[in-house]
């Protein structure tokens, strides 16, 4: 590039008002040049374009430690918008507790933690579950579910892991819950680590003494016939770990997405898979060489309901 095209967008004042919408603030932060202020507007950018885009079949990714914060909400209200759900065990575990009671309480990152196992209080980074309304609240709803699933007449001896997540979802009254909505929507869950978890240890007890299986591999084959089906997709990846790589890794089996935008608070100089930058994935042909993508360095929980909000993403 030359000088002159270096140079050529210069860096503008946000101007606050009373009363402005985050779509005006948005608008207003365009020419900023505030380091990933940036990449956060070009982010929303490339999300409206492949939500758009009605060609392109769209991923929705996250780890579990959210969903034990108010950004759950914001998930659920969003899985309308997008074609398939990839995330961890864990989201079973906070949604299903959450959408039957569960009571989870603002902490602190700095509280005495042998103190907290004293009282019987977990500690989820600054958020504070005691235990009976996690692990109780969890095992006692999925009896029920799973005895409901078990004694319907349509009752198939062997579940995807998706399967099950629609089956609870079908079962669950809580509008605010993901599974709920997932299955309002007809939004698959992909759960390849759903053994990993409460919900997964559940899950091999009522296998014990039930007529059940699971079967990780079907969903492996799903993913496998979206990707090859479908030729745009495009992904929101919120934090790292399986759920992000499991949505790279089957769509480098197209040449890579063609959309894509990364949360993430990692960083990428020890070489795990939640610091790498997604120019990485370039390299492995899990995204497109001309592709729209971009990283947001930040906290999902800050950043995701500005970027829905000015999507009206509700």
């Amino acid at each position: 590039m030359t000088k002159n095209e270096l140079l050529k967008k210069n860096v503008m004042d946000i101007r606050l008002k009373k009363g402005m919408k985050t779509t005006e603030l948005i608008e207003s932060m365009q020419n900023i040049g505030g380091f990933s202020a940036q990449h956060m507007v070009n982010g929303i950018k490339i999300i409206k374009t492949m939500i758009d885009d009605k060609n392109s079949y769209n991923f929705l990714s996250f780890p579990a430690d959210i969903i034990a914060t108010g950004l759950r909400g914001v998930i659920a209200s969003s899985v309308k918008y997008f074609d398939a759900i990839i995330t961890t065990g864990g989201t079973l575990d906070h949604d299903i507790a959450r959408a039957f009671g569960g009571k989870y309480s603002i902490g602190s990152f700095n509280a005495d933690d042998s103190e907290l196992h004293k009282m019987g209080i977990y500690r989820l980074g600054n958020v504070f579950i005691e235990n009976k309304e996690y692990g109780q609240v969890l095992e006692k709803s999925f009896v029920k579910i799973m005895n409901e699933i078990y004694k319907s007449k349509d009752y198939k001896k062997e579940y995807s892991a998706s399967e099950l997540a629609y089956e609870f979802g079908k079962r669950m009254t809580d509008n605010g819950s993901i599974l709920r909505q997932a299955y309002l929507n007809s939004v698959p869950v992909f759960n390849p680590g759903i053994l990993d978890g409460a919900f997964g240890t559940q899950l091999s007890i009522f296998s014990q003494n039930h007529d059940f299986k699971l079967n990780l591999i079907r969903d492996e084959l799903k993913l496998s016939d979206i990707v090859f089906d479908n030729k745009v997709t495009g992904a929101l990846m919120i934090g790292g770990g399986i759920s992000k790589h499991h949505t790279i890794w089957w769509n480098q089996f197209k040449n890579g997405l063609d959309y894509a935008v990364y949360i993430t608070t990692a960083t990428q100089f020890d070489g795990s898979l939640s610091g790498a930058r997604l120019t990485e994935a370039v390299s492995w042909g899990k995204i497109k060489e001309k592709a729209k993508y971009t990283t947001i360095d930040g906290d999902a929980t800050i950043i995701l309901p500005i970027m829905f909000s000015a999507l009206d993403l509700v």
